[in-house]
């Protein structure tokens, strides 16, 4: 029955994917159709729907991959060198995490998972989940924490989107008029803040409490639950967080430079298109677009990130043609898979030998 759920959850998410790749491609291709059939507006209006939609999916492709083709590949390959740095921040991030409940990973074990973890969560679209199988790692490396070290995993997870969301909601006020230019970014815009309230909201509650000073007997109740105790534990882990004074002030540089490279990443590639972007637009739009991304609506945030680039893209005020800021998207998401490639090799040719020493420690 579990499975089952979970084949149907998939299925749905996957079908949301596709759906709103097919919308954002048959509306880009219908532009780009029009404007490369070349006759007048008359002429266009007077063909059937069916007539259109071939024309669209006559010019439309070849329009998108001459477009593709234009890209400098020095900005490319700058971009590729940007998105690994990501990964490399993220690591050393999840180490000042680990370090709080005293697990001393090394390094090139930490990027290890890491990595691995960036290729499941990539390629096998969200079946087993890469943060699922971070834990799962961990865990097995630091026998004695268990749960501190599954806990450190989503610690690392929501202090990535906090800072996420704080980092665009600042973004927000330079760029109000820009983000309130259409209904459907200031929705967007009320989506972000719902997020950040939330998001905040649970990290308080979570590392410093004050349920069970209202409540006296919430603690007992929690005990009752299911696998009370590993919850009570969870608890704990997350507690010891709120109680390190200094935890905020080493996690918040790293953190912030790791929201800094994202963006430049995404401006380096609006350079290699030829696109002139402003990089103060491009600090409030691409982390709106990543936190509402890593919601977990399809596989990757496919197709719902493409389409929020379109839409905040596309409004005159920044000025980037639908089909390259589609583009833009698209071959940020693909800089993702090449080092998700790193991350399958990895797995491939040291998981029996990584298998092997946690048996043996057993």
């Amino acid at each position: 029955m579990r499975t089952r759920r979970k084949i149907l959850g998939l299925a749905w998410r996957l079908c949301v994917c596709l759906l709103l790749l097919a919308w954002i491609f048959q509306a880009i291709f219908y532009n780009e159709g029009r404007l490369a059939w070349n006759h007048s507006d008359a002429e266009w209006q007077s063909l059937s729907r069916w007539e259109r939609l071939q024309i669209a999916w006559q010019y439309g492709p070849a329009q998108l991959w001459q477009t593709l083709a234009s890209m400098d590949p020095w900005w490319l390959l700058l971009s590729l060198v940007l998105m690994g740095m990501t990964i490399v921040i993220g690591v050393i991030r999840w180490q000042i995490v680990l370090r709080v409940h005293g697990l001393h990973l090394p390094l090139a074990r930490t990027a290890q998972i890491s990595f691995v973890a960036h290729f499941f969560n990539s390629f096998l679209l969200g079946s087993i989940g890469g943060d699922v199988l971070k834990a799962y790692y961990v865990a097995r490396e630091t026998h004695h924490k268990k749960t501190e070290a599954v806990v450190t995993v989503l610690v690392d997870r929501l202090i990535g989107l906090f800072s996420m969301l704080v980092f665009g909601c600042l973004l927000i006020l330079p760029n109000y008029q820009l983000v309130t230019s259409t209904p459907r970014l200031r929705a967007v815009v009320i989506i972000i803040l719902a997020m950040t309230v939330g998001c905040g909201g649970f990290l308080i509650l979570a590392f410093w409490g004050g349920v069970s000073k209202r409540l006296p007997k919430a603690r007992a109740w929690l005990r009752r639950m299911p696998k009370g105790e590993a919850l009570e534990r969870s608890l704990e882990a997350f507690r010891l967080f709120g109680r390190d004074r200094t935890f905020f002030w080493r996690i918040f540089p790293i953190t912030m430079l790791l929201n800094g490279v994202i963006v430049i990443h995404f401006y380096v590639l609006t350079l290699g298109f030829h696109l002139q972007v402003s990089l103060l637009a491009l600090a409030a739009i691409v982390p709106i677009v990543t936190s509402i991304s890593a919601l977990p609506i399809t596989p990757s945030g496919l197709g719902v990130r493409e389409n929020l680039y379109v839409w905040m893209l596309a409004v005159p005020s920044v000025g980037v043609p639908a089909g390259q800021a589609l583009l833009l998207s698209l071959v940020g998401f693909a800089g993702s898979l090449v080092w998700s490639l790193v991350g399958g090799w990895i797995y491939l040719t040291m998981k029996e030998k990584q298998h092997l020493t946690e048996i043996t420690r057993e």
